[in-house]
């Protein structure tokens, strides 16, 4: 619509060549506005206009570029809205699996927060998870009530185990409602939510019964379970650790999550979320990230069986090895040479820290059980990894994090239990 206006235009918005003004000598161009519906031809024959006229046609041009930059910046926040509704539907219904591991090329950028919730299968499943692990732990009161017989714990059991029963129900009925395609995002997010409040309030209840036994058991004969992949379900140690120019750091852990357990432990330092990191994400083997820098970890341990693992370090030339129930795996050199590990941070268990002491994500989060985590501020020898692996009874404690109850807090869920360590080996 625009070309019968602005072809009297073009001799004032081209300048003339050389070619133009060969043989033409003093030129002059005049332009004329045109109707929409006017002749061009005829009007460039009459070659003359008034200046207000052409006023009017700049000023009408000037408008029209105007309306269209409107139009276009309208457009383009449109497509942007189309573009972030789309992206959260596709994350609704696949989950992100990064194909880096984390200590590669753009991990420093924040990754934070819940990122997309895991499929309908894989959420049910650990559901199923959490309430055979509920099962077990109400089996262990039974014994524990059939030596200290108490009607009141009896009774308390028997409201439990029909509490588990209402959310197996639950669950089946959830998992016809997705075959049929009855729930929608919506139906399906709240139905979750119920769920797993349901579940935050029996595992609070079970731990108020199995505080009687504590008393009855050594303060490091415990485990923490974290049955669901969340962002808020996790355990802080209440002391940080000191500089260290070299540590060991065992632990007993079991899990069968796939892809990737997560993240069984995090220690953050002001400036540095990446000070010291043990995660297995998303189809990556097992790291260790020491101010940022990674070391791959030769376990194999994603089987759902209780597994003994140590890592031990020291800053002269970043020497590490790797150790799985008892025997020496792997080694290396070159991480993070000549880097103490930095003071006055936060240790955190199940959860990886983007900013000090927070900015978890759920697809990070470890999946699974974990017990008899012990820090020590030197290199352990391979008979101590030895004997700590076979519940030796010269094992030591951590000299720095000493596996006990007192020194640690739970959040979000995440419980605590009787374990005994040497019972695995049996």
């Amino acid at each position: 619509r625009l070309l019968p206006v602005l072809l009297p235009l073009l001799p004032l918005l081209l300048p003339p060549g050389p070619a133009l003004g060969q043989g033409l000598g003093q030129t002059r161009f005049v332009c004329t506005s045109v109707p929409l519906d006017g002749d061009v031809c005829a009007a460039s024959a009459l070659g003359t206009g008034s200046a207000e006229e052409l006023k009017g046609t700049v000023l009408q041009l000037r408008e029209t570029v105007l309306q269209q930059k409107e139009t276009i910046m309208n457009q383009k926040e449109t497509i942007r809205e189309l573009t972030a509704k789309l992206g959260r539907c596709e994350s609704q219904s696949v989950l992100e699996m990064p194909g880096e591991g984390k200590g590669r090329k753009g991990f420093a950028k924040n990754t934070m927060g819940d990122l997309s919730r895991p499929p309908a299968a894989e959420t049910l499943s650990q559901l199923g998870q959490t309430l055979q692990s509920l099962k077990t732990r109400l089996e262990n009161l039974e014994q524990f009530s059939r030596m200290n017989s108490s009607s009141q714990t009896n009774n308390l059991k028997d409201i439990l185990q029909n509490k588990i029963d209402d959310l197996e129900k639950q669950v089946l009925s959830r998992v016809n409602s997705l075959e049929e395609g009855k729930l929608s995002p919506r139906n399906e997010s709240e139905e979750r939510g119920k769920i797993e409040s349901t579940l935050t309030s029996l595992h609070q209840r079970i731990s108020d019964l199995e505080k009687g036994q504590k008393d009855n058991r050594p303060p490091d004969r415990f485990q923490l379970t974290f049955p669901l992949r969340t962002n808020y379900m996790y355990a802080k140690v209440k002391k940080s650790l000191p500089e260290m120019y070299a540590f060991s750091i065992c632990m007993w852990i079991k899990s069968n999550a796939s892809p990737g357990m997560g993240t069984p432990f995090s220690y953050a330092v002001p400036g540095q979320a990446n000070e010291l990191v043990l995660i297995e994400w998303g189809n990556n083997p097992m790291e260790i990230l020491i101010n940022d820098k990674v070391a791959k970890l030769p376990f194999v341990i994603n089987d759902g069986k209780w597994h003994h693992i140590c890592v031990t370090w020291t800053t002269r030339d970043g020497v590490w090895e790797a150790y799985q129930d008892g025997t020496q795996t792997g080694n290396g050199e070159n991480l993070a040479p000549y880097h103490p590990i930095k003071p006055q941070g936060v240790l955190v268990l199940g959860q990886e820290q983007d900013t000090l002491g927070g900015g978890f994500d759920a697809t990070q989060a470890f999946l699974g059980e974990l017990a008899h985590f012990n820090v020590w501020d030197r290199k352990l020898s391979p008979g101590e990894v030895y004997g700590l692996a076979t519940c030796s009874s010269k094992a030591l404690a951590g000299n720095v994090i000493a596996w006990a109850e007192a020194n640690i807090d739970i959040y979000g869920g995440a419980t605590k239990w009787t374990f005994e360590a040497c019972r695995q080996l049996n």
